[in-house]
């Protein structure tokens, strides 16, 4: 008690000399010297390092790069490939700087298909037939065949360019022959136009045998569905696009740029 008396006298003749400010650290530094008790004391609670929110990475549109010549199987639909094999782009997941796909294999779905997850690079065989992922985006994978003879047999001119509207035109879905693409993207608005899909159930259909149908139409949520459809194939399913989401159909790209209630808006990004 005594020592205590002399420490409060002291701090106040300190007081009138460096102010209150001085002071109140004076005092804390008094309390804090205190003695313990014998029966001890719990140590200070120490804060948790605070935690950053988790936020969900979209990634990269797309992951690796497209080669001339590739097969591009659209984002929920099938692309048939020689030997009459066929895969599917079931599932796509993005990782900060890369993505990652889910593919099936067979042209439609079925249960009990095989499945991979693949990442950019990666090598995937189809009835026998091996392809290597080149690059993966939110609305499509490019696979790049093998063999010289696959690379032949997807580039080869179809007997005919006039669509059938039946399983006959798969030379034309199914394809990379350069004429065929230029005739498909011939068939949609120029570079910078828009193509508007009406959200009534109305299809709509292209040269080369693509079709496409508006599923619906969320004004509520600011979400679409887009189905395509060629030579009696599910070729693409985009489910919840939003505007600014892009997607493809024929080799050719597009913009979602508007969606109402009536119609969805798609822009055309590429040449």
């Amino acid at each position: 008690m005594i020592w205590a008396r002399r420490s409060v006298g002291t701090l106040v003749t300190w007081y009138g000399r460096h102010g209150i400010a001085s002071c109140t650290l004076a005092l804390l530094a008094l309390v804090g010297c205190g003695s313990r008790s014998d029966e001890g004391s719990e140590e200070p609670t120490v804060a948790p390092a605070p935690t950053e929110a988790v936020v969900e990475d979209k990634g990269p549109v797309c992951a690796g790069e497209a080669p001339q010549g590739g097969v591009h199987v659209l984002r929920g639909g099938g692309f048939q490939l020689p030997g009459g094999a066929g895969v599917q782009y079931a599932e796509a997941r993005a990782y900060g700087t890369t993505r990652e796909a889910t593919l099936r294999e067979g042209v439609r779905y079925h249960s009990g298909q095989r499945q991979w997850k693949l990442g950019p690079g990666a090598q995937v065989t189809v009835s026998g037939h091996t392809y290597t992922v080149r690059q993966i985006c939110s609305y499509r994978v490019v696979l790049e065949p093998r063999t010289a003879e696959d690379r032949t047999a997807l580039a080869a001119p179809p007997k005919s360019m006039e669509s059938a509207g039946s399983p006959a035109d798969a030379s034309l879905c199914f394809t990379t022959n350069q004429d065929v693409l230029a005739a498909a993207a011939a068939g949609f608005p120029a570079k910078g136009k828009f193509l508007a899909l009406v959200a009534n159930g109305g299809v709509q259909r292209f040269p080369t045998g693509l079709s496409l149908t508006v599923s619906y139409v969320d004004t509520g949520t600011g979400t679409a569905g887009i189905a395509a459809n060629c030579a009696a194939v599910q070729v693409a399913a985009y489910e919840n696009v939003h505007v600014g989401d892009p997607v493809e159909f024929a080799g050719v790209l597009f913009k979602v740029s508007a969606l109402t209630e009536e119609s969805v808006r798609l822009t055309r990004t590429s040449s």
